[in-house]
């Protein structure tokens, strides 16, 4: 199979019954043969009609999802491999109702917990600095406008770009200079050339003295750039977030904001990556699973229609 810029045809043509996915996961995982998950042991048997292997080192018996986010799951792996890349090829995001009906998924709840364990994984464990040119602004999402709705009830998320690299979306509680401070500080390596916002007063106070010597700063009131001096490449994918909680997600909690966060900057990231789908399916089997339990502690139930 192709895994190069694959397409939704190929992809069910190629995964079109649970071996298949089981053979891709196989070779996904284990690259230069299957070895026991318990001892490590390259003496391992295939046991052909339970799908599973066993280890004749320590005796243990193990398929290819275990300890990993697809073991005793009770969809398909083939759903699994549809909703990862229907997730993967959508600007926008895909809500869980999307995928409930594309799917034929019997209830809203499955499909919201496998949407949000695929989010799960698309985090980046440990993402690199940025540096170069890189542009900040903050936005407020959440919410119908209304003259008396105070900006406070919106969440507040601060977009670092860097230009022709990568993007960051954080979900801050504020945006006082000593939130997004430490924002910059996680965010923002040494080797950064110049920084580029708006006139708020946040930023000046929130940047270190060599950060402040690599400000520069565009006033929106007058234009929006000055020559190479905007913040238009951030505010775009602002403008994708918001299509993407307005049309697709339509509502999304504070608690879960950051996942819905993370998976736009995974596949703003990766938008140039043609093996974005076989990428997406190796952080799925080195992802721990998440527990639905833990997913919605202290909520009632999940986001309508996310």
């Amino acid at each position: 199979m192709n895994d190069a810029n694959m397409n939704l045809v190929e992809l069910i043509k190629d995964f079109s019954d649970e071996g298949r996915c089981r053979a891709y996961l196989e070779a996904l995982r284990w690259p230069n043969g299957v070895t026991c998950p318990s001892c490590k042991s390259e003496k391992v048997y295939r046991l052909v009609k339970r799908d599973q292997f066993l280890c004749s080192s320590c005796e243990y018996q193990f398929s290819v999802t275990v300890d990993t986010i697809f073991h005793d799951t009770h969809l398909p792996l083939v759903t699994w491999f549809l909703a990862t890349f229907l997730l993967c090829e959508a600007k926008k995001g895909m809500s869980a109702c999307q995928i409930q009906r594309s799917l034929g998924i019997k209830t809203y709840k499955t499909a919201w917990y496998l949407c949000h364990r695929i989010r799960k994984a698309m985090l980046e464990a440990e993402p690199k600095k940025l540096g170069g040119t890189v542009e900040i602004d903050e936005t407020y999402v959440g919410g119908k406008k209304r003259r008396w709705r105070p900006r406070s009830e919106k969440k507040v998320v601060i977009g670092i770009r860097q230009r022709n690299g990568d993007l960051r979306l954080i979900h801050a509680e504020d945006a006082r200079s000593d939130t997004v401070r430490e924002i910059i500080k996680a965010n923002i390596g040494g080797h950064v050339e110049v920084i580029m916002t708006d006139e708020s007063a946040i930023y000046p106070w929130a940047l270190n003295r060599i950060q402040k010597e690599k400000h520069r700063t565009i006033n929106h009131t007058r234009e929006y750039a000055h020559g190479d001096v905007h913040t238009n490449t951030v505010e775009s994918a602002f403008s994708l977030l918001k299509r993407g909680i307005v049309g697709t997600w339509h509502k999304v909690s504070a608690k879960h904001l950051p996942a819905y966060l993370d998976e736009m900057c995974f596949r703003f990231n990766n938008r140039k990556n043609p093996y974005l789908f076989r990428d997406t399916i190796i952080k799925l089997i080195a992802s721990p699973n998440l527990e639905y339990k833990e997913l919605t502690a202290r909520e009632q139930e999940p986001d309508a229609a996310a």
